[in-house]
């Protein structure tokens, strides 16, 4: 399992969140995105709605109905209702229950370092758990060491 931490200093997750699940969708798959505020959760679907036209990302919210047909699905839970195999974790806190899938996309800032810190020493103590990390570089993404 594939856990990759994202490490924003430049964009909020809601700007950049978009490509990862446009990413996730062309591969044929569908995501699940976590965070616990349900504001933070109504600023990444306007994020996933603002989009060009050609870039539109269909989504829904957990306990909206539906859930099961949704491409993207946020939610305030790790329970993927729509079959998703990736998981985005938006706010900075790891849940365990992102292990149940096959990659998993952690999004941190400054204000969650120390936490990341910590979650990438579990994560990397375990077996079958590769983490990779990732820092903005200007409008890119690189993979640090």
């Amino acid at each position: 399992m594939q856990v990759d931490f994202y490490q924003l200093s430049r964009d909020p997750v809601d700007q950049v969140l978009p490509a990862i699940a446009a990413r996730v969708l062309s591969l044929g798959e569908r995501l699940l995105v976590v965070a616990a505020d349900d504001a933070q959760l109504g600023r990444i679907s306007t994020g996933l709605w603002e989009g060009p036209p050609e870039s539109f990302l269909a989504h829904g919210r957990a306990g909206e109905g539906a859930e099961s047909i949704q491409p993207v699905l946020l939610s305030q839970d790790c329970d993927a209702a729509n079959g998703a195999r990736h998981v985005a974790i938006a706010d900075g806190l790891w849940r365990d229950e992102a292990l149940n899938f096959e990659r998993a996309f952690y999004f941190f800032d400054a204000a969650s370092v120390d936490g990341a810190r910590e979650s990438w020493r579990a994560l990397s103590r375990r077996d079958g758990v590769m983490p990779r990390f990732w820092r903005q570089d200007g409008r890119k993404w690189v993979q640090g060491p």
